[in-house]
């Protein structure tokens, strides 16, 4: 897909994944659950996310500015809509860009959610369904405000890693945090060799963000 500028209406929208994962490849620690999300150490993960470092900044905001619509499997959904979830200081970009849609991939819609403020829309006929709803959120989104905006799909690692083997992720956005976790959940557990082309690296005192086009 061509990722060249101009408006957002005479370039495709682009699927990224973008997930922080650990130096032996896991998004998450040890035992992760509903009053412990990332598992044990996994905060560690996200430490470049609230780093007060110009290029981590730099990063967070130029990824969430992209950001037409967002793709989230139902385990993460649970966690960030849960009474521990997000909050205005800690949702998606907070403080850096205005609410995208959100879409939910889920086998049965929630009965509740508490975070009615933002834009949330539950897709039950599978991933590759919840991207092309995505992709159309965000296209009418970029239509609306001029400017080129992008499907990223934020995780778990399980809805990452099957849109991954589906061929359904364009970008691939890593945060490699200095960390090594020992166990967790895999971001890569198999699946047919990809090939990849890298785009930038950018290094800090928190993490190595990478940034990969998927052949």
């Amino acid at each position: 897909m061509s990722s060249g500028g101009g408006s957002g209406l005479n370039r495709m929208t682009q699927i990224i994944a973008d997930i922080s994962l650990s130096l032996d490849g896991f998004v998450t620690g040890p035992d992760p659950g509903p009053d412990n999300g990332l598992g044990t150490g996994g905060a560690a993960l996200h430490t470049w996310a609230f780093s007060k470092d110009p290029e981590d900044r730099r990063v967070l905001r130029e990824a969430t500015a992209r950001s037409g619509a967002v793709v989230l499997g139902r385990r993460l959904f649970d966690l960030v809509d849960g009474p521990n979830g997000w909050d205005d200081e800690t949702g998606y970009g907070a403080g850096e860009v205005g609410r995208p849609a959100f879409v939910v991939v889920t086998s049965a819609p929630p009965t509740t959610v508490r975070l009615t403020d933002l834009d949330w829309t539950f897709v039950t006929t599978g991933l590759p369904d919840a991207v092309t709803t995505a992709r159309e959120r965000a296209e009418a989104a970029a239509s609306d405000r001029g400017k080129d905006l992008d499907v990223v799909l934020m995780g778990g690692g399980a809805t990452i890693g099957s849109a991954f083997d589906a061929g359904l992720v364009d970008v691939l956005t890593l945060h490699l945090a200095p960390v090594v976790l020992g166990a967790g959940t895999a971001l890569f557990t198999g699946g047919a060799p990809r090939g990849l082309r890298q785009r930038s690296v950018t290094v800090t005192s928190t993490a190595t963000h990478l940034t990969y086009d998927v052949l």
